[in-house]
């Protein structure tokens, strides 16, 4: 079988994309492979192959982080119970080595996640990276609790999403911010109890009166760049702002003097610290799993692709016109 993956040549947007057909992998120690069924796009996944990521491509790259398939083929010293099962990967691993996006792919074993079987493999390509960040941010760093006020900006993107649903699972007031008021009604029929228009409403003055003059204690940024000190200005006493990307593509200021002042916590993060720790990895996946199972959370799907229309699917991405997640559903 020669299956069908998606690789790059050449640095730059999705239009360099093709599929190609590539020998079938076997699975080395420790990994497994999976018949792919469908697979959630990414930021990061953009972000590599315009050269821009933290890890450079060598080309030509495979690409992907999240997909959801059934375990077809295990390595050596993996539990051969793994085979037949359906599961989703979790990111965690270098596109390098493991680019999931195809047919087919082979991926170490410990980044498998089962998941509910009332969920479609669409669904289920759209949980691990974005309940997991959010996990690990709101539940594990900022302890978030009821009543407190959390602010969520790019609010509409799938990890933007998951945050809400959680805040709302802990008792805790969403707030939703988006540079738009398109995507508001959405936003607020998905769980956000109150939305902020950054690029038409003072994002200071709105959040005061949400929260009654208090703040937002929790800030879960994924933008950071000059913003950082409209967030700190709307954030509470003893407050926490945690940064969890760069979208915004420029340098982050320290806002010293509001932090001073305020008491205030910036804390960098990315899901590496819950996935590289066993424990912590082991809760967040229950966690999430029995809130998927019994319906508390639900992955919102923005749109499905096509295999075939691969470029389509990271164009789009890149459009910033979805509210959840991209998926491409693979043949």
């Amino acid at each position: 079988m020669m299956p069908k993956i998606v690789r790059f040549h050449q640095l730059g947007g999705p239009e360099n994309l093709r599929i190609e057909e590539v020998a079938s992998q076997q699975p080395g120690k420790g990994e497994v492979r999976l018949r792919v069924l469908a697979a959630g796009l990414n930021r990061a996944e953009s972000v590599y192959y315009h050269g821009h990521y933290f890890e450079k491509p060598v080309l030509p790259s495979r690409l992907g982080y999240e997909v959801a398939g059934v375990v077809e083929a295990v390595g050596e010293d993996v539990d051969k119970g793994w085979l037949g099962e359906s599961a989703a990967t979790i990111p965690g691993f270098s596109q390098n080595r493991y680019g999931t996006l195809g047919e087919e792919a082979v991926v170490p074993v410990e980044v498998l996640g089962k998941y509910p079987a009332n969920l479609t493999p669409a669904q289920a390509s759209a949980i691990w990276m974005q309940y997991l960040t959010a996990y690990g941010a709101l539940v594990l760093v900022g302890g978030v609790k009821a009543g407190d006020f959390v602010s969520i900006p790019a609010a509409s993107s799938s990890v933007g999403l998951a945050a809400i649903q959680i805040a709302r699972d802990q008792g805790a007031t969403a707030i939703a911010v988006t540079r738009t008021a398109a995507k508001r009604d959405e936003l607020l029929a998905l769980g956000a109890h109150r939305v902020v228009v950054s690029d038409a409403e003072d994002y200071v003055a709105r959040v005061k009166e949400i929260t009654g003059g208090l703040g937002a204690r929790i800030t879960f940024d994924p933008v950071a760049g000059p913003g950082i000190e409209t967030l700190a200005a709307g954030a509470s006493q003893g407050g926490i702002l945690i940064e969890y990307g760069a979208l915004a593509g420029a340098a982050t200021p320290f806002p010293l003097v509001t932090s001073m002042l305020k008491g205030l916590s910036v804390r960098g993060y990315t899901v590496l610290q819950v996935t590289s720790d066993a424990a912590a990895a082991a809760e967040g996946k229950k966690y999430v799993f029995d809130r998927l199972a019994d319906g508390r959370f639900v992955p919102q799907i923005a749109r499905t692709f096509a295999f075939a229309e691969v470029v389509a699917a990271y164009q789009y991405l890149e459009s910033n016109q979805q509210v959840g997640k991209v998926v491409i559903s693979v043949p």
